[in-house]
């Protein structure tokens, strides 16, 4: 017979092993390339002894003469919060007893929780991995019909307060629809919402982990500023125009001369990646794919994955180098649990039960200077 102790069971010894699994690997195809580890995490924080530049003590000299002096390597701490990163589940009480005499009914009412709970990290995660950390959605451009500048962090269901400028305009919107040709959001509501306010993720303003965002467009980053340490900069080329190979191999080139970066991971907006396959048939030439660990599927650009992201900026390109960062946890995702070891909870005032997953983690790139966006791509000029 099927009880709350054996979903618990289930939970914790079937579950939850092949939930880590899926959300380590199976979320996002860059978030897969990202090596996880709890090294350098000291209690709440992240900090970590980054090198930059070289050792000064080499030189050349006389047989008898002086040796060069020795200078030790240079290092700059970075330092960041762990990030909350939290998912539920909730299963009815009534679920339950209907399944109760089914084995195979109560397995399939687990796995469909679980597997929306996939869905909705894969989308939150991937988010993240791109974003600046603030956790902004967007901005309204026209607050009396809700239009967006983009729409490409929002989907229906997601809940969101609205900002103007720091101060908490709304709370607690959920979205209805999404208008993705005309940049429009509906919420369930009718909010007064103004021209320039924000977009963020419900309680989640500045708590999210550290993005590409951050990497690229932030004056800080890990509590370092990027003007006294302008070696931190990334690689920025705006209005590049045209796609090409050239285009491409130039910008790995400069961070392979200049920065000693390996890039293995190219990631794109949609319309950069339709723009290269417009090249790639201009000259007739194939479209290699290649398979990706966690089962994806891309282009290939000399071998190094083209990936299309949904959260990538219109007419941009990022060229990474992944072995630069690193997903820094203090663990791996675990259930809260109550102080006898409960991990399934009853809904205050409902007949629900829910379980929450939680990561205490941040990414780190110990390398900003060798990363690259590409920005303002266009289509070759005969499509």
């Amino acid at each position: 017979m099927v009880t709350l102790q054996n979903a618990e069971n289930a939970l914790k010894t079937v579950y939850l092993g092949t939930v880590t699994e899926l959300l380590n690997t199976k979320v996002n195809p860059l978030l897969t390339k990202i090596r996880q580890t709890s090294a350098d995490v000291w209690g709440k924080e992240i900090r970590k002894a980054v090198k930059y530049g070289i050792n000064g003590g080499i030189g050349a000299g006389d047989e008898t003469g002086d040796l060069p002096a020795a200078h030790s390597t240079n290092y700059l701490q970075f330092v960041s919060t762990l990030k909350n990163l939290y998912g539920q589940i909730e299963i009815s009480d009534k679920a339950i007893r209907a399944s109760a005499d089914g084995r195979g009914a109560f397995t399939d009412l687990l796995t469909a929780e679980l597997e929306d709970l996939l869905t909705a990290s894969k989308f939150n995660l991937g988010r993240m991995l791109f974003g600046d950390g603030t956790g902004k959605l967007g901005t309204i451009t026209t607050g009396a019909t809700y239009v967006m500048d983009s729409v490409r962090n929002l989907v229906e269901g997601m809940v969101v307060d609205v900002y103007n400028g720091s101060t908490k305009a709304n709370s607690g919107l959920k979205i209805a629809s999404v208008d993705r040709v005309n940049n429009k959001v509906t919420f369930t509501t009718t909010p007064t919402i103004g021209n320039n306010y924000s977009l963020y993720v419900q309680g989640s303003r500045d708590k999210e982990i550290t993005g590409l965002g951050a990497i690229f467009d932030g004056t800080t980053i890990y509590g370092v500023s990027k003007a006294n340490n302008p070696f931190l900069n990334p690689h920025i080329q705006a209005s590049a125009g045209a796609i090409s190979d050239r285009l491409i191999q130039t910008v790995v080139d400069k961070l392979e001369l200049n920065t000693g970066s390996n890039i293995d991971f190219l990631a794109c907006s949609a319309d950069v990646k339709y723009a290269y396959q417009d090249y790639l048939s201009q000259y007739r030439r194939n479209i290699d794919v290649m398979e990706l660990a966690g089962g994806f599927r891309t282009l290939s650009f000399n071998g190094i994955p083209l990936v299309y992201d949904r959260f990538v900026e219109n007419g941009t390109m990022y060229l990474l180098d992944t072995s630069a960062f690193k997903l820094h946890q203090l663990c791996d995702w675990r259930y809260l649990e109550t102080e006898n070891g409960k991990i399934l909870r009853q809904t205050q005032g409902k007949p629900t039960y829910s379980a929450t997953l939680v990561k205490y983690c941040d990414l780190i790139c110990d390398r900003p200077n060798g990363q690259a966006k590409i920005s303002g791509i266009t289509a070759p000029a005969s499509t």
